[in-house]
């Protein structure tokens, strides 16, 4: 992507004579103003410290006075060593469960399919801890002065406070062009600054002074693994003011003392001995300690105010290419309670004020963190992102494939963000490989597949224990739709043809021989479960295995349309593999209406006995998938609607902003809207069990506990409401709540087909112009609004303006 070429281009939509006051935003704060996350104390709970991340290397700041902790966590920092995804005993198993579900003994086969469950995966850990002990002087700090602000814009965290006539101020960043965690603290009056400084860990190591360099700290340890772990490194550096005044000693051979000081710099590094996937640790190449030391050489090269730009630049070259203001009315404006103290009493005061800034601010939040744990290079963001402060995390902090994993990734395209998305590439290809042998071995199929829970070696076998969340063969194919849709957004034919071709290519292999031949005609799985949801039986047992899930067929008919269309893309569409696809598209087991008038969530009309169950599987057609949409199924889309009304409101965070991009799909503005003031509940960390959603005074969402996959995609739920797209059709505002939002502009979202988004603007609930620009070759897209349809044809090279009856109102060409 060439940022600077965005940059002009923004600029250039700033001068199509757009005035703000037109859609009430003549009282709007500045960028920086409105997108905090502020605290006027130090944090109490994790989930009041504020995270900072530049992909691989996250920290998390409390900010605390006195004394002070600053998390840290690396995001190849996991237990274990590469395992064996087989199983030689599972076909045996696989015939004895189909026969036992082909005689509708569901239970019995739920029970039978518990010997086709795996091992466990392995464990998310922590890297460790900063610490910072001030001097006395510092308890009695002046608490009305106390500022601690995480500034969206910059990508920094300040913390800042005064001490009898002294103002302290430790300002903190992760960089990703210098590969460290930047600390530095200052003092506003000469040789202000005493604090002794040192790391630790939870995990097994060693920390020390460095013998040959005596302002360094050094850490070395392990995780667990049989008979070997990953290793890991932190290193320290201490930079501090060269007045004279200014001293630095050591501390019992691991800690160092500054005394007298103005300011001090401290660099963080860390590394593991992780060698990829597939090698175990025990034979990896890496010194940990050396690639952190690398890193050190390099950053300390350079100025901490330039090694601010260089991050701030970096950062900003991807936050800066989307902006979103909404406002509740031309009066007030908005960002109206932005003089409340804390962003944990805008939550609180949401609920009756629903200021639309705090929407923006959620929305811009979850941006923030894809760019903060997901960069090229990177592990994929896990559970947490990569953010962790136990050994123990909750689920073992691991991809969940049956929809976390996924929704950690949905706005990466919609929000502009595709290169963040490429970890998640990285990580299918992994899968694909492990994923041949467990296909071949557990099922004799071709192709590759991954289950449920996965982890940093790739695991693709069943997770342990009840078939109900274990035995799910849908994981790897659910992922290969995120390959296509990658290319649907960015028309990158070598990505196409390189990457995404030959792994879903090989997931469509697997399905076409995991399928079997029903009865009745159709093409079935056996066995099939829903994700994470029992069913009662026929004979009235509890079970969770049965046949065709609706879930399983949604998503083998996504991926059948994409190998198809791809394989079209690539002049691939005579060869062998697409002949067996077409012959089975017609004969994939269709979604079907319950007697009730929702989707059939299984293949037969089972009785629910958990109707408000927090998955919504059986909708993956409607959102993310296309196989439900309005115009071409309106009958599903209406069983669908009472499916949502069925499921209810009340669920994990994860869950609300699901059902938010599930009513907007349906255009349902009121709902989708709904859903979104469902997720500002402020969860109390010391009661969460009372609390399903919401959000921690960080602005973490809850399952509850700490899952980032709702703060992801809250912010791709919110784009949906804004924009949706095939790759023929746009559709603007399609689920805008306008007596909410009835003013507001979205700049830099993207749409299918290679269309960038330059601006959509609306006043008083309507449309009032929008810019489309595309490098691509000439497009032709179905422009839709409301019930206004264009047909509409957009060349490389220009940008198009379009007013609220899609009429073409200019075309300029690119600055």
């Amino acid at each position: 992507m060439n940022y600077r070429l965005l940059f002009l281009i923004l600029v250039f939509v700033n001068s199509f004579g757009i005035n703000n006051n037109v859609f009430g935003f003549d009282k709007v704060e500045s960028l920086r103003n409105i997108l905090q996350v502020s605290f006027t104390e130090a944090a109490d709970h994790w989930t009041d410290a504020l995270p900072i991340g530049n992909g691989r290397l996250g920290a998390m700041i409390w900010g605390s006075v006195a004394n002070d902790t600053i998390n840290l966590n690396e995001d190849t920092l996991w237990t274990g060593v590469p395992g064996n995804y087989t199983n030689p005993e599972a076909p045996k198993t696989l015939s004895q469960v189909r026969k036992l579900v082909n005689n509708g003994q569901y239970a019995e086969a739920t029970a039978a399919a518990a010997n086709l469950s795996g091992d466990p995966s392995a464990v998310y850990q922590l890297l460790g801890d900063i610490k910072l002990e001030f001097d006395e002087s510092h308890a009695k700090y002046n608490e009305i002065t106390y500022k601690r602000v995480l500034d969206l814009n910059t990508a920094t965290v300040k913390v800042q406070y005064s001490v009898n006539e002294v103002e302290f101020v430790r300002e903190h960043f992760a960089s990703n062009p210098d590969q460290v965690i930047v600390t530095k603290i200052t003092g506003n009056k000469p040789s202000s600054l005493n604090f002794t400084v040192s790391l630790d860990s939870k995990l097994h190591h060693h920390s020390y002074v460095n013998d040959h360099n005596n302002n360094q700290i050094i850490m070395n340890g392990s995780c667990v693994g049989n008979p070997q772990g990953i290793q890991f490194s932190a290193v320290l550096d201490l930079q501090i003011s060269d007045d004279a005044s200014c001293e630095l000693h050591v501390i019992d051979g691991r800690k160092l003392r500054v005394e007298g000081c103005d300011w001090a710099v401290i660099l963080l590094a860390g590394s593991s001995s992780f060698d990829g996937p597939f090698t175990r640790p025990l034979d990896s190449r890496i010194d940990p300690q050396l690639k952190s030391f690398n890193a050190l050489d390099s950053a300390k090269r350079s100025s901490y105010s330039d090694l601010y730009k260089r991050h701030v630049d970096d950062y900003q070259a991807l936050f800066h290419r989307v902006s979103l203001e909404l406002s509740s009315d031309s009066k007030s404006g908005i960002g109206k309670n932005s003089s409340l103290s804390t962003t944990a009493e805008r939550v609180q005061s949401f609920k009756i004020d629903e200021d639309p800034s705090l929407v923006e601010l959620l929305f811009q939040y979850g941006r923030y963190l894809m760019i903060s744990s997901s960069r090229p290079g990177t592990q994929v963001s896990n559970l947490q992102g990569i953010w962790n402060n136990e050994i123990t995390p909750p689920w073992d902090g691991t991809p969940h494939l049956n929809i976390n994993l996924q929704m950690n990734y949905w706005p990466s395209l919609s929000c502009n963000l595709n290169e963040c998305q490429e970890p998640l590439f990285d990580y299918i290809s992994s899968l694909s490989i492990n994923g041949n042998k467990t296909a071949k071995v557990n099922y004799g199929a071709s192709g590759w597949v991954a289950h449920q829970v996965s982890d940093i070696w790739a695991k693709t076998s069943p997770d342990r224990g009840q078939a109900v969340w274990a035995l799910w063969q849908m994981g790897g194919a659910w992922l290969c739709t995120h390959l296509w849709d990658h290319y649907t957004y960015t028309l990158d034919k070598e990505f196409l043809r390189n990457k995404a071709y030959p792994l879903i290519e090989g997931c469509a292999s697997f399905l076409l021989d995991w399928l079997i031949e029903s009865p009745g005609g159709f093409l079935e799985t056996n066995p099939s479960t829903s994700p994470e949801h029992f069913f009662t039986a026929p004979d009235g047992k509890q079970a969770s295995v049965s046949f065709s899930a609706t879930m399983d067929m949604e998503i083998i008919t996504e991926v059948f349309s994409s190998i198809v269309a791809a394989a079209e893309e690539l002049g691939k569409s005579d060869v062998d593999l697409i002949e067996r696809v077409h012959k089975a598209q017609a004969r994939i087991y269709p979604p079907k209406i319950a007697k009730d008038g929702s989707i059939m969530e299984w293949a037969l009309d089972f009785e629910d006995p958990d109707v408000h169950h927090r998955h919504l599987s059986h909708l993956f057609g409607l959102f993310p998938g296309h196989t439900i949409n309005i115009e071409k199924t309106p009958e599903l889309c209406k069983a669908a609607e009472y499916t949502l009304l069925k499921r209810g409101e009340e669920g994990p965070g994860w869950s609300t902003t699901w059902k938010a991009a599930l009513w907007a799909r349906l255009h349902k503005s009121d709902d989708a809207y709904r859903m979104v003031k469902h997720m500002f509940d402020l969860v109390d960390p010391e009661r969460e069990s009372d609390f399903e959603g919401g959000l921690y005074a960080n602005l973490f969402t809850a399952h509850p506990p700490f899952q980032i996959d709702a703060n992801l995609g809250f912010s791709a739920a919110i784009a949906e409401m804004l924009i949706q797209s095939t790759v023929k059709d746009l559709y603007l505002l399609p689920a805008l709540p306008r007596d909410k939002w009835p003013n507001g502009c979205a700049k830099g979202l993207k749409a299918r087909g290679g269309v960038t988004i330059i601006s959509i603007c609306w006043s008083q609930g309507n449309l009032n112009e929008v810019g489309l620009w595309s490098k691509h070759k000439t497009i032709i897209k179905n422009l839709h609004y409301g019930e206004i349809t264009a047909t509409i044809k957009i060349s490389s090279g220009l940008v198009y303006t379009f007013d609220k009856q899609l009429n073409l109102v200019k075309t300029d060409p690119l600055l």
